[in-house]
């Protein structure tokens, strides 16, 4: 039971809590609006985040410099090359973690 709630929270940590980089990555293709980040997240990535979550982190991203208003009527958003920069160290990030995981999985599996 105990390895369930460890998934759950795995799930959680790697959805909600980092949204910024479903959004950063569903902007990458162009800019849009965020209601169709929001069916992008669920139709791509499988979890549906909180309109209110998805704005609150859209605004932070702004805030950051990360994405910018496109368009004001309808509100666009689009990711901004320092965007694009932090979306590739953050992948590149979780990549080397992830393959390192599985190197020690690997190397204890013999």
């Amino acid at each position: 039971m105990s390895s369930l709630k460890a998934l759950v929270r795995l799930n959680r940590k790697l959805t909600v809590e980092n949204l910024w980089l479903y959004v950063l990555a569903c902007l990458v293709n162009g800019p849009t609006y965020a209601y169709d980040i929001r069916r992008r997240i669920r139709r791509v990535f499988g979890f549906n985040p909180s309109t209110i979550t998805l704005y609150t982190v859209i605004y932070k991203l702004s805030r950051e410099g990360l994405v910018r208003v496109a368009k004001e009527q309808p509100k666009t958003y689009e990711i901004t090359e320092e965007g694009r920069r932090t979306l590739e160290e953050a992948v590149k990030f979780v990549e080397k973690n992830i393959n390192r995981i599985k190197e020690i999985i690997g190397s204890n599996s013999s």
